[in-house]
């Protein structure tokens, strides 16, 4: 089996099998950071995916990030089909939707639970959408007299 390492592609000391080198002419990704006061949405297992991302998508575009929190699997689930769904959301915008997951310890009605908190933002950090092409925009309404 042959070993393929670039120098830097990398951690130091750490040696991969089979992995190549992925060259692009895009800046590196830069995975989002939570904001301190930044919009947080809680969703359960009882959400509406879809409601959701809608949610995520706008506000995504109008801030750059938005944070989800979810205590167990059900609210989870639910959350990361939202995001799949909230990606083609803004894809045509330009926004590429990622996905930083991170724990959180809350207290819900006196008792203390671990939380996950995802932290979702465009992968390359862009705070302003691009506009949809053209052929991907809504028609204007036009009066008809």
């Amino acid at each position: 089996m042959q070993l393929l390492y670039q120098e830097g592609l990398f951690p130091p000391g750490v040696e991969y099998l089979g992995m190549t080198a992925i060259t692009s002419h895009t800046p590196p990704p830069v995975p989002p950071e939570p904001r301190h006061g930044a919009e947080m949405l809680k969703v359960s297992s009882k959400s509406n995916p879809n409601s959701v991302a809608g949610a995520m998508a706008g506000v995504v575009r109008e801030a750059g990030s938005v944070e989800v929190q979810v205590v167990g699997a059900g609210a989870l689930n639910q959350a990361i089909k939202a995001l799949a769904i909230a990606r083609g959301y803004v894809a045509a915008g330009g926004i590429d939707l990622v996905c930083v997951p991170n724990f959180a310890d809350i207290e819900i009605e006196g008792e203390r639970r671990t939380a996950i908190r995802l932290v979702i933002g465009d992968r390359y950090g862009n705070r302003t959408a691009v506009p949809a092409p053209a052929e991907l925009r809504l028609a204007p309404e036009v009066d008809e007299e």
